[in-house]
């Protein structure tokens, strides 16, 4: 399927289905997941990243395990606005993804999202250690968060 506009996805998944938000890193991938309804991200799980045949292997394993219907993944603009290489990363990664499950996947901007993320868990106190085990799943959160809500909206709205 291939890669489609952020405000279609809510027609492109059946009912009952969630969205799977993914911040892919260079090291790691952050995983969170919609509730059914498509109104809350909830942080899912952090995967390290080893060959991408396995990675992909756990990213299925999550889709079957969770019923997604649809991928919402982070990415990583300059700010600027323009796309430099890590955002050609995970375009390149999305498509390999995609060959392998046919999914509707749609990219929404991850700018300062882990900053943000960092700046909250801050703010509330968490150890360095524990920041370091959850942010990049908080991260992922943040990113399917910002989707859900711009699905939220009437039609037309910005």
């Amino acid at each position: 399927m291939p890669i489609r506009n952020p405000s279609d996805l809510k027609s492109l998944i059946k009912k009952g289905e969630r969205l799977l938000g993914l911040d892919v890193g260079t090291k790691t991938i952050g995983m969170a997941l919609s509730d059914t309804r498509l109104i809350v991200a909830t942080p899912l799980d952090t995967v390290r990243r080893t060959r991408f045949r396995d990675d992909v292997k756990r990213l299925q394993a999550e889709i079957d395990r969770h019923g997604v219907g649809g991928l919402v993944v982070g990415l990583p603009l300059s700010l600027d606005g323009s796309e430099g290489p890590r955002a050609q990363g995970v375009r390149q990664f999305a498509q390999n993804l995609l060959a392998h499950r046919d999914l509707p996947l749609a990219f929404w901007d991850e700018r300062l999202s882990t900053a943000a993320v960092e700046r909250q868990m801050i703010a509330a106190d968490l150890s360095r250690k524990r920041r370091g085990e959850i942010i990049d799943r908080v991260a992922a959160a943040y990113i399917l968060q910002g989707l859900l809500d711009r699905l939220a909206q009437p039609q037309g709205e910005n």
